[in-house]
């Protein structure tokens, strides 16, 4: 066991991450893979789809598209938070000096994906909501009064209404001020909710517990939290600069379209290079929730003492029953009438 646990400063914090992913590639990587690999597979047959709807020259090639790329979304958000579970319990059980395999982190989290799915969905509908109704108002505004979308709307607004081209330019305008707010709201959100996931895997609370259970945890760190998944972006964005830029330039020369060999190439490093970065900024957000523990809870000291075989964990409390289960219990039974006295033999009493 590994007890030589202590506060961590960002820096040792970020260290730590590197040590533990360097260390722990295979089994991090290969948890991630699982999503990412979904996430290939379904792209390549998305692909493949819109190949053969444009070789039978369908009218309907946009809706079936669409409905299939919202179909693969949502396989993917089912996914991803069992996946980034499963990477927080492979961090904890390795962090903590015990064994870990892709297997047993997999085995670990399923009998609870329901409450991680729950988790996810609760979270995601308070963080974007927002920015999903700042879209649809601007998108819609644009379809009613434009007859259409972005610069395209803006033209025929002014070549057959006036009015409907000032109503499309204020809802531009609102649009641009608004998003400043909601990227606000949506950042501190995150950073609110960012340790409710490792919360609930830990410690097995359930959905709505972990939430709160993050929003305290996390007082005194979201700063730090926002710098690691500052960095963790800089990163994949100059990876993904650096590994796509043959795709950028092909898209270029061709004017933003690309044949359906180079989108796949583009698929298959994709694939990569979130199977890579991936589980980065999950062994991170981890490291926090022990960080944030051992400040506020002397999770350290506790975690010394167990391994020192001091203390040992409370078992699990017993669920209570029903208070009306005490009518329908069998009354006790009686006791038992004591057999008589054995009779006496002739003789055998007092002379």
């Amino acid at each position: 066991m590994e007890t030589n646990l202590r506060p961590l400063s960002l820096g040792e914090i970020l260290d730590r991450t590197a040590q533990l992913y360097r260390t722990n590639f295979v089994l991090f990587a290969g948890i991630f893979a699982v999503y990412c690999g979904v996430g290939l597979v379904m792209n390549l047959l998305l692909i493949g789809l819109e190949e053969l709807l444009k070789a039978m020259h369908t009218t309907a090639l946009a809706l079936i598209t669409v409905a299939a790329a919202g179909i693969e979304l949502l396989i993917l958000f089912l996914l991803i938070g069992p996946v980034v579970a499963a990477i927080s319990r492979a961090v904890a059980w390795v962090h903590l000096g015990e064994p870990a395999t892709i297997r047993g982190a997999y085995a670990s989290i399923l009998p609870r994906f329901g409450s991680y799915l729950w988790l996810m969905t609760v979270t995601a509908f308070v963080i974007w909501t927002p920015f999903v109704l700042l879209y649809a108002g601007f998108f819609g505004t644009l379809a009613f009064y434009g007859k259409g979308f972005g610069a395209h709307a803006a033209q025929h607004a002014a070549a057959t209404d006036p009015h409907s081209l000032a109503v499309v330019g204020i809802a531009s305008v609102a649009f641009i001020l608004l998003l400043i707010p909601v990227c606000v709201y949506a950042i501190l959100m995150t950073l609110r909710y960012s340790l409710a996931l490792p919360a609930c895997v830990l410690e097995n609370l359930p959905a709505l517990k972990a939430i709160r259970r993050s929003i305290d945890l996390s007082k005194g760190a979201r700063g730090r939290i926002f710098v690691l998944g500052l960095l963790i972006g800089a990163i994949k964005l100059g990876l993904v600069l650096v590994t796509q830029i043959f795709v950028l330039i092909s898209a270029f020369k061709n004017h933003g379209q690309l044949g359906p060999g180079m989108t796949a190439i583009s698929q298959i490093i994709t694939f990569f290079t979130g199977t890579f970065l991936g589980p980065i900024y999950a062994t991170g957000i981890t490291l926090f929730y022990y960080d944030q523990r051992i400040r506020k809870e002397g999770f350290d000291i506790e975690w010394m003492m167990q391994a020192a075989g001091l203390t040992a964990p409370a078992p699990p409390a017993a669920e209570p029953r029903l208070a009306l289960d005490a009518h329908f219990e069998p009354p006790p039974a009686a006791p038992e009438p004591a057999p008589p006295p054995a009779p006496q033999e002739p003789g055998s009493g007092h002379e």
